[in-house]
């Protein structure tokens, strides 16, 4: 979470040389919008998005300040809605079998998994993979750079999101070397994802 937006641009920066340009900033501050804002103004390699995005109202603010892509804990019939409606890729998540059935049969293939850890985890996906193969997962939610590798190795995880790399002592010193030693450290991991075919 970004508390301050005027370390949202440096933050931004030691993520993307650590090789990790990818940037979910959660909506669950006062700043997040606007370091989403100044993200996307000031760090044109960053591709910036807005997560925890709960409302149509969500979805066109974080649009509105930016955002290139969107990413929810969860869905409704009206969120996903505004969701295709804004033009951006989204990941709308879920953490039941019949929220992925649901979304499937929406015609949304790619979700987010949430809370990860909480919601059964690598066991839980793997289980899902023989009867829903068409359903790709972004897990998050207490994922780990010791963990995110059992992840990245089931057929049906394209990607993990965590926070490992941004630890709260680092951000309240502002020590973005340490946040990009810790992203080269995550980055390193899609080595075996690259491998795959999907």
């Amino acid at each position: 979470m970004i508390e301050d937006a005027a370390d949202a641009v440096p933050l931004a920066r030691a993520l993307v040389a650590g090789g990790l340009p990818l940037i979910e900033v959660t909506l669950r501050t006062p700043a997040a919008l606007d370091a989403v804002r100044a993200i996307a103004a000031e760090v044109p390699e960053a591709v910036v998005g807005a997560g925890t995005v709960v409302s149509a109202a969500g979805v066109a603010d974080a649009v509105g300040a930016g955002a290139r892509f969107l990413v929810s804990p969860g869905w409704t019939e009206r969120l996903l809605d505004a969701m295709r409606a804004s033009g951006v890729p989204f990941l709308p998540g879920v953490s039941t079998t019949s929220e992925v059935v649901a979304l499937l049969e929406q015609g949304v293939e790619d979700m987010k998994f949430f809370p990860a850890e909480a919601a059964g985890g690598v066991p839980y996906l793997k289980s899902l993979a023989g009867p829903l193969p068409q359903a790709r997962f972004c897990p998050t939610g207490g994922i780990s750079l010791a963990s995110a590798p059992a992840y990245l190795s089931l057929p049906n995880v394209g990607c993990v999101g965590g926070t490992w790399m941004l630890p709260p002592d680092a951000l309240a010193a502002r020590d973005w070397a340490r946040v990009e030693a810790l992203a080269r450290g995550a980055a390193e991991l899609r080595a075996p994802l690259s491998r795959r075919e999907r």
